[in-house]
């Protein structure tokens, strides 16, 4: 019942962030996903109903979920950001607290090159 009530509540959380949060083709939307496995982070545009750029964990061949290997998975989809000529986005936490994980992904990102 307790893994229930929390992803309902993180879902609500999920809902009220993308009722204020839309991606454009000008800035995009990162969005970040945790799971027990590991971390991904798409890059998507709202308005056309596209993903442009996604990296996970799977893409850095992370052993373990730890958040040095969430720090990389935000390095690799900046890189692939840049390649594709986004430079500029909007994050949405997804309903999660910005701390750990989703605040390594986060300022690895950004340090890598995109700015939100």
């Amino acid at each position: 019942m307790k893994k229930q009530l929390t992803t309902l509540l993180r879902e609500r959380r999920h809902r009220r962030v993308r009722a204020k949060i839309t991606g454009t083709a000008e800035r995009p939307r990162l969005v970040i996903f945790r799971s027990l496995q590991g971390v991904s982070l798409q890059v998507i545009n709202d308005v056309a109903g596209t993903t442009l750029v996604s990296a996970s964990y799977k893409d850095i061949k992370a052993k373990h979920n730890t958040v040095t290997e969430a720090a990389q998975v935000g390095t690799l989809v900046a890189e692939r950001c840049t390649k594709k000529g986004v430079t500029v986005v909007v994050f949405d936490r997804g309903g999660y607290q910005y701390h750990g994980k989703v605040k390594a992904a986060a300022d690895a990102a950004r340090e890598a090159g995109l700015q939100f």
